[in-house]
């Protein structure tokens, strides 16, 4: 038995006998035709309460249960204390107000009710982020004795999906580089599952990957892990979601794809990209070092080859193709940054 239903029963009895009242009163000079009046104004109340009662109890319930539901938890404290903190100014100005002459001492408490009220929610949401970042570290410092703990800091971060299958973010967050809550969608995991259902093999074990991932993040004990039903309107694809999203919450982004990197930043959204992380701590090596590779394959050009740093560095050796499958020492005569990453060019140290 739906809620609708029990609504329209409930509202066919109020309206019915609200209606044969009326219909009592309308016919009191009447008293011939009284119990017509009752009985036709009561039907009429019946039909409007079968009708109509849904329309002002369930459903109106129901939307304010979705737009809530759409809010972050941080969007609704805020609200809720701005309220309590609107309404305790209005009820400190209510007794000054009440003195004044009438009509003003009686109708002007009740206007400053609403709008005092309306400010406190519109401010505290407006200045969430503010607010939440200086209860976090006074809280921070109370607990550690005056040094901030970053680890538990109130910046949300939004996970894209890419990022997710990915699986480095698991690793990066459990070393605190991460800190702050890291914010997955509905719509991102609706999309990580239809990925790990996919009839291609291939993207279903990546989807299936990033499912271990989310749960690997959820068990590490220093990584505060969120999934949220917030969504956007009018938008269907998770890319545009997740900039317009990022946007409202004023946070970051973090992902690894490339064309999200690039519309994000071109509306003013910051981006934390893995990728370039990686790049940012790979070793650095300058012309004239020596070093050791172990030269692995061919290069493309003739002559060449190719061995990798410990990081994952590229090293094309010149006339290294007669060193495959050995250790050697060898000289780096340039380092290139492209957009793959970076690239270092060495030659066979002469012995």
């Amino acid at each position: 038995m739906s809620a609708d239903f029990i609504a329209r029963l409930i509202g066919m009895v109020v309206f019915a006998l609200l209606g044969i009242y009326g219909g009592s009163w309308l016919g009191k000079d009447l008293q011939d035709q009284r119990i017509v009046y009752s009985m036709a104004v009561g039907l009429i109340g019946v039909l409007f309460g079968l009708v109509l009662t849904p329309y002002l109890t369930t459903r109106p319930m129901r939307a304010l249960r979705v737009m809530l539901a759409k809010q972050s938890t941080e969007t609704l404290t805020s609200g809720l204390v701005g309220l309590v903190a609107g309404l305790l100014i209005a009820a400190l100005l209510a007794f000054p107000i009440s003195l004044l002459p009438k009509p003003f001492g009686q109708i002007l408490p009740f206007f400053g009710v609403l709008v005092f009220g309306y400010f406190g929610v519109a401010l505290f949401v407006m200045r969430q982020n503010d607010i939440a970042n200086i209860l976090g570290a006074v809280t921070s410092r109370r607990e550690d004795g005056g040094t901030p703990n970053w680890s538990q800091s109130n910046r949300t971060i939004l996970l894209d999906t890419s990022v997710i299958i990915d699986g480095r973010v698991a690793d990066i967050a459990k070393t605190g580089f991460l800190p702050g809550t890291l914010l997955i969608p509905r719509f991102v995991l609706n999309e990580l599952q239809y990925i790990a259902d996919s009839p291609d093999s291939l993207r279903r074990q990546r989807g299936r990957r990033g499912m271990e991932v989310l749960s690997e993040l959820q068990k590490a004990p220093s990584v505060v892990v969120r999934v949220s039903d917030i969504d956007v309107d009018g938008v269907r694809e998770v890319d545009d979601k997740l900039v317009i999203l990022a946007r409202q919450m004023k946070c970051p982004i973090l992902t690894n794809d490339y064309n999200l990197n690039r519309i994000a930043e071109l509306q003013g959204v910051l981006i934390l990209n893995i990728n370039e992380l990686a790049n940012s701590v790979k070793s650095v090596v300058l012309p004239g070092e020596m070093m050791e590779v172990n030269v692995i394959q061919e290069g493309k050009e003739a002559g060449q080859g190719v061995g990798y740093m410990e990081d994952g560095t590229m090293v094309v050796v010149e006339n290294g193709n007669k060193y495959i499958n050995r250790q050697i020492a060898v000289t780096v005569t340039k380092v290139l940054q492209t957009a793959a990453g970076r690239m270092v060019f060495a030659r066979p140290e002469e012995k």
